[in-house]
């Protein structure tokens, strides 16, 4: 996953510059996640990973599939610079980091819109106080509004982790124990 995302953060954030200076970011985020999904499909991995089609008849395919969905869902065609980053991504065979190019352009779009979303992660249930506190902290500490989802992972024994983008902090007590037993073993 770390090296997905190590092969994905250049293309997102090319994706990003080119989204942001032609001012169409909510396009270029449908197509992206729409070629995420495609791509992701069992049938189109298969031809994606085919050495014997060309990288020109996948890109193109990819194009049309893509592009009949994008006008669907958008009612609008994909832009020739869509065109031209798909076909970058099939010819540089990075399709398949096409989740995470997605995953990466969100952030990088909420962030440009003030915006952070986390993730937070708790062993047991916290009251809207104790999250308001948390939330808090964390806007202080980014200076942006945070979006936070929380869930609740026993497995975590006490303690939470807080995921942002790529960064985690993780204050659990698993982690602790974790970080405990590989100190011992050294």
């Amino acid at each position: 996953m770390a090296e997905a995302l190590t092969i994905a953060r250049p293309y997102a954030e090319a994706a990003f510059k080119l989204a942001k200076s032609g001012n169409n970011l909510p396009d270029w985020s449908n197509m992206l996640k729409i070629t995420a999904f495609v791509a992701d499909n069992e049938r189109i991995r298969a031809l994606l990973d085919n050495p014997k089609i060309s990288a020109k008849y996948l890109g193109e395919l990819l194009l049309d599939i893509c592009g009949i969905i994008h006008f669907d869902i958008c009612g609008k065609k994909l832009s020739k610079d869509s065109h031209t980053f798909i076909l970058l991504l099939v010819e540089n065979k990075r399709i398949g980091v096409l989740p995470e190019v997605s995953v990466l352009f969100e952030q990088l779009k909420t962030r440009h819109d003030g915006m952070l979303e986390a993730k937070i992660s708790s062993a047991f249930a916290m009251s809207s106080q104790q999250i308001n506190d948390l939330v808090t902290g964390l806007e202080s500490k980014f200076k942006c509004k945070i979006e936070a989802t929380v869930d609740v992972k026993p497995e975590l024994i006490g303690g939470v982790k807080v995921e942002i983008g790529d960064e985690v902090f993780d204050a659990s007590v698993r982690a602790k124990l974790e970080a405990m037993s590989v100190a011992l073993k050294s």
